[in-house]
């Protein structure tokens, strides 16, 4: 009897699309993206201690409209992952497995870190940071 050709491990074919996956990735994506920003940050403090041209030259390039939304999502992605981080403290924890919680926790990043975001940068532009 022959046996039909199946995938040897589940693919993602098989997977109904859920949060959990997509913070999950969504946590590995924002890790890289931190990863990337630690550059901008190294770029920031070489601009420092080099000259006050050097500074004001990547002040006006900061505080441009590309530069400004680099920061802001630079910004997103440490409040996201600091968010998720926590929630995963929690599950170190024993805490929040029930599969309600695990949903009700997971939205309440995506909207805590959108909410945190938005008044982090509300707080920088109303009091002239970044002009």
């Amino acid at each position: 009897m022959a046996t039909p050709q199946r995938p040897l491990s589940p693919h993602l074919q098989v997977y109904r699309w859920q949060i959990t996956m997509s913070l999950s990735i969504l946590h590995r994506v924002t890790g890289v993206g931190l990863a990337l920003g630690a550059f901008g940050l190294a770029w920031w403090l070489l601009a420092v201690t080099a000259s006050p041209e050097r500074y004001a030259q990547f002040m006006d390039l900061a505080g441009s409209l590309p530069g400004k939304a680099v920061l802001a999502a630079f910004s997103w992605c440490l409040i996201y992952h600091l968010c998720n981080g926590i929630r995963h403290l929690a599950f170190d924890c024993v805490r929040g497995f029930e599969i309600k919680q695990f949903y009700a926790s997971g939205w309440t990043v995506v909207a805590l870190s959108f909410v945190l975001t938005a008044a982090l940068w509300a707080c920088v532009l109303t009091r002239g940071g970044l002009a």
